[in-house]
């Protein structure tokens, strides 16, 4: 039996659950639940799964190049396994062109595929020799075209953000979104710092380093076995956040003993670090309508002992209702808004294949929402900091331009766009600092 095919049936396992509507970080932990595999083995299988997620137009252009089906008439669990053969062949140079046949076609013939084997070693054979005789699918000569090909973006997104940034900077911008994304850790200011969780790190032989610019962000520069069984887990000393989201939570520039809102908290990366700012000395009211995600964000106030936190299941936009005595209570609002995730799709590679042009309009509207609900509960010489993780203008300046045209009681402070780049780690973010006048 060939070596290495469960790894490759695991990898197609998680396409099925991915296209099926699983988030690829969920279908991954599910997964590997049924299997015994050491780190390895989940190292090939997060980039083989991950980079077929990524890549998935680009390796429906070569089945179309190489069967006589199209992609889109292929029976579904051909097409995920045949992408697994295909990115291997194209994307992994370590990989023998022998070893990522045989075994694709072993997991065919070990399940529900078996009648297909042979299809499956025919096109992945017949694309090598494609590759060897340079026969390539033919591309649009059009740039934009040409980005969404090679670059595996959906074409209507490649205008999008071509037209907010130019041709250039969306050439880095899509080559940034097929990259393996950084782990980046933030420390608990208030039980380490960086320099003991370094020599921590270094005693175990983890590569890891300072995040410049940031008081509390360290880089893992090699991949743990285990995440949570890193040193000072369970104790709390650390939580797994972006170095691009650190940068957020310091913008309220919260104090001791100020009541804080954090109006979409969960899971709480940034509620736990307006916590450790505090020095857990403050009034801090995390909402969020997903009581699931409210567990997780609760898990974490407890692991990082953080005792200023009140959690409350609701939906923000209705909060002034609900709670009408909040009106103009809260020193410092964060409105850490649900988006359309652009600046992540490194590290969320099924966001871009499920994303579409209305699904940006409707939140649009939810952030307006949120934005008109929200800010009656500020107090007059207070703070509002509304962030984004995306890098589409219509849910950040443009939004905040035009919120701010209608409330002309307020002001802006400041407001900076990250963009995601291929040579700097970090996902794409935005954020607006909000005042009275």
């Amino acid at each position: 039996m060939a070596i290495g095919y469960l790894q490759r049936k695991a990898s197609w396992e998680i396409l099925l659950k991915v296209s099926s509507g699983t988030y690829s970080d969920h279908a991954l932990e599910k997964v590997l639940k049924n299997y015994e595999f050491n780190s390895l083995d989940i190292a090939f299988i997060t980039e083989l799964s991950f980079g077929c997620i990524r890549y998935r137009k680009f390796l429906d252009l070569w089945i179309d190049h190489i069967s006589k089906l199209s992609h889109l008439k292929q029976p579904p669990k051909l097409r995920w396994l045949l992408h697994i053969g295909l990115y291997q062949l194209l994307k992994m140079d370590k990989i023998p062109f022998s070893a990522a046949i045989s075994s694709t076609v072993e997991v065919a013939k070990i399940t529900d595929l078996k009648a297909l084997s042979g299809t499956v070693n025919a096109i992945l054979r017949n694309t090598v020799r494609n590759l060897g005789k340079k026969n390539f699918p033919k591309i649009s000569t059009n740039e934009i075209e040409r980005l969404s090909c090679l670059e595996s973006l959906p074409l209507w997104l490649v205008y999008e953000i071509v037209n907010w940034v130019g041709l250039k900077e969306a050439k880095n911008i899509a080559k940034a979104f097929n990259k393996k994304p950084s782990i980046d850790l933030r420390i608990n200011s208030l039980k380490t710092n960086s320099n003991q969780f370094l020599n921590d790190l270094s005693k175990c032989n983890i590569n890891a380093s300072a995040i410049s610019q940031l008081n509390n962000g360290v880089a893992l520069n090699s991949n743990p076995r285990s995440i949570k069984k890193l040193p000072g887990y369970s104790d709390g000393i650390w939580v797994v956040q972006d170095r691009s989201s650190q940068w957020i939570a310091p913008l309220l520039n919260p104090m001791k003993g100020e009541k804080i809102l954090d109006a979409c908290s969960a899971p709480g990366s940034k509620t736990t670090h307006i916590a450790e700012l505090v020095n857990d000395d403050a009034e801090i009211l995390a909402v969020d309508r997903s009581e699931k995600r409210l567990k997780i964000l609760q898990s974490n106030l407890k692991r990082l002992n953080l005792k200023s936190v009140i959690t409350l299941k609701a939906d923000a936009t209705s909060l002034i209702n609900i709670k009408p005595n909040l009106i103009s209570y809260f020193d410092k609002i964060l409105i850490d808004a649900p988006c359309s995730g652009i600046g992540t799709f490194a590290r969320n590679p099924d966001s871009r294949w499920s994303l579409s042009k209305d699904k940006i309009n409707q939140l649009i509207l939810l952030q307006e929402r949120l934005l008109e609900s929200i800010f009656p509960l500020l107090k007059r010489n207070g703070t509002l900091v509304y962030s984004t993780c995306t890098i589409c203008p219509e849910e950040n300046n443009l939004l905040i331009k035009r919120f701010l045209s209608n409330n002309k009681e307020l002001k802006l402070e400041s407001e900076r766009q990250i963009l995601p780049r291929f040579d700097e780690p970090g996902d794409g973010f935005y954020a607006a600092k909000i005042s009275y006048k």
